[in-house]
């Protein structure tokens, strides 16, 4: 559990009454994570989301190494040597994992630590279930996530047209 209070202090929650700011307070906990670190990879399976509290964590996909000659018979096997490409940049006070809140929680990319990070995991399962019984709270949540999608594929779309670009 963390502090009600360090909740708050975030944009992403307004909205939220104290009783729906004190559940997810319940279902969360901090973690301090070395750089480096995934949080999760493209289509696993995602049961959290994060609000970063402080450091930088990169949406990222991962793209077959150009710069390596792959075999054939690995290309089958997908078992690609593979370059994460940064196509968006979380900020502390972002929140990011959204598909944690939206089914089939299945991971649209990755995310990785790009410096040491501090970060509150909200267990996703557990506010699923309170979702059934406050749907206003749902709404708002989902409402939110949906912002935070669009702005995600903003930043993918510029991104990806520099990345092109630069070839």
């Amino acid at each position: 559990m963390v502090s009600p209070e360090l909740i708050r202090r975030y944009p992403f929650f307004s909205g939220l009454n104290m009783e729906q700011i004190n559940f997810l307070a319940k279902v969360a906990d901090e973690e301090i994570l070395e750089e480096g670190h995934y949080l999760f990879r493209e289509e696993e399976e995602t049961n959290q989301f994060f609000l970063l509290i402080e450091g930088a964590v990169g949406i990222i996909f991962e793209l077959p190494a150009r710069e390596v000659e792959q075999k054939l018979s690995d290309q089958f096997a997908r078992k690609l040597q593979t370059k994460d490409i940064v196509v968006s940049t979380v900020s502390p006070g972002d929140v990011f994992g959204w598909t944690g809140l939206v089914p089939p929680h299945v991971a649209t990319a990755g995310a990785k630590t790009l410096t040491p990070c501090r970060i509150i995991a909200f267990d996703t399962k557990e506010l699923m279930e309170k979702f059934e019984d406050d749907c206003r709270f749902g709404y708002v949540m989902t409402q939110k996530a949906a912002q935070v999608m669009r702005d995600r594929l903003h930043d993918m779309r510029i991104e990806s047209l520099a990345y092109f670009q630069a070839e």
